[in-house]
């Protein structure tokens, strides 16, 4: 997920690069670091959509059920 929005925030990114889009608060600059900082999150397994809780709970009945 934060992949997909890092390459939403690149391509953004893209269009204030040319259309020369200048600003105090958001730049260029800035959404590239920012698209940077998604794309390392994601990387790292930050923000995977993984239900936790509903994997344990299905892995639990499963061995009670063997016995």
């Amino acid at each position: 997920m934060l992949a997909i929005v890092a390459a939403i925030v690149f391509a953004v990114a893209l269009l204030f690069d040319l259309a020369d889009v200048t600003s105090d608060a958001f730049d260029y600059q800035t959404l590239i670091t920012l698209g940077l900082l998604l794309l390392a999150l994601h990387l790292a397994g930050i923000g995977a959509s993984t239900n936790w809780r509903g994997s344990w709970s299905r892995t639990r009945s499963r061995t009670r059920r063997r016995r």
